[in-house]
This record gives structure tokens, C-alpha cells and sequence, in this order.
């Protein structure tokens, strides 16, 4: 009796890579994100899922619209799927962010630090942890999808391999990769990492 947990990040949009956006409101997907979220409706409508869960953010509700809709299912608004609360940094350029000492103790150390006014990424990871255990319990012996944000999925899987949140920068999660669980009466396991549905 195992659960298939995917683990899908949100699309590209305009403001990757030169914006924090974090949890800003009207971050949507480029033409670009949109194709991915295309991809992934592909590639996923191949998997026998059972239930979509969304995080309450534009940018991952729109990556799950394709799939959404091949499978004629409704997706769930899960907040434990929410991107990390930069707080304070909330919409700053990283140009200007690398500025700030606090911004480099936050990358040096994501086990201990805490964004200004935010979260930690501990508390990214206990509320996966918290989203697994929900879809484990709703769905067992099913597949699911969560379609959420790069560093909530690194702090999942930290916390899979037992790894230190300090090291979540050697985790690679691109633009609309799709990440795998099983979870089931042994624990939690990680099947693939960063699969990218396009050529």
C-alpha cells in the first residue's frame, strides 16, 4: 500500500531568477512556463493520479491547469504547498539582496536562519512533511500531484535523505521539474529528482 507523491515546481515566469517573489500576489506564467506546464500535463496524464494539490499561488495553480484538465480533475488548494515567506525581502531584486549580510547567512545557513518578518525553511520543511503525511493518509495505494515551489521541494527532500537544510543548494530543482516520492508503512523514499518533461 504506497503512495506516489510528485512533486511538481511552478513554471518559468518573467520575474525568475531577477525577483524574490515569494508569496506575491499576480506572479503569473510566461508563454514559456505555460508550454512546460503543457509538458507536464503530458507527461503526468500518463500516471493514474488520483488527486491534484496546488499551492494558493498563481504561477503553480496555472502549471497544474493542463493536467488539471486532462484529467478532469479539480485541484485542491493545499497551504502547506505555499512558497516560503521571505517577509521583509518580499519583491527585492536578488541584485540588491546580495547586499545584505542577512541575505548571505540565510543561504550559508537555511538550518538556522529566518527570513526578516517570514519563515524559516524549517518551517518550510516540517509543513511538507505535515502535506506528505496528509496525502499519504487520503490516498492510499493512489498517485498524487503537488505542484509547488523550488525550495519547499528541496526541504522535502532534505528531509527524505536526512540531509541538512544547509546543504539544500546542491539540490537541482529547474522550472516545472517533477520530483518523485513513495511513501508507505517503511517511511518516505525519493524514486527521482528534477525530472525535466522536455527535450
Amino acid at each position: 500500500m504506497a503512495t506516489t507523491i510528485f512533486l511538481v515546481r511552478h513554471g518559468a515566469h518573467d520575474r525568475l531568477n531577477h525577483i524574490l517573489c515569494g508569496r506575491m500576489a499576480g506572479v503569473n506564467l510566461s508563454e514559456l512556463g505555460r508550454e512546460q506546464a503543457r509538458r507536464v500535463a503530458e507527461r503526468l496524464s500518463r500516471e493514474p493520479i488520483a488527486a491534484i494539490y496546488v499551492s494558493p499561488l498563481e504561477r503553480a495553480q496555472q502549471t497544474a491547469e493542463p493536467l488539471a484538465e486532462r484529467l478532469t480533475l479539480e485541484p485542491t488548494v493545499a497551504d502547506d504547498l505555499n512558497e516560503i515567506d521571505f517577509g521583509d525581502w518580499t519583491g527585492i531584486a536578488f541584485e540588491d539582496l546580495r547586499r545584505l549580510p542577512a541575505w548571505e547567512q540565510w543561504n550559508r545557513e537555511r538550518s538556522r536562519s529566518r527570513a526578516p518578518g517570514g519563515e524559516s525553511l524549517s518551517d518550510a520543511q516540517a509543513r511538507m512533511a505535515r502535506w506528505i503525511s496528509s496525502a499519504r493518509a487520503s490516498h492510499p495505494n493512489a498517485s498524487v500531484a503537488g505542484f509547488c515551489h523550488a525550495d519547499v521541494i528541496k526541504a522535502a527532500v532534505c528531509d527524505v535523505l536526512g540531509v541538512s537544510l544547509d546543504d539544500h543548494h546542491r539540490l537541482e530543482i529547474a522550472p516545472a521539474s517533477i520530483s518523485t516520492l513513495t511513501v508507505d508503512d517503511r517511511g518516505v523514499r525519493l524514486r527521482s529528482l528534477n525530472e525535466e518533461p522536455w527535450p
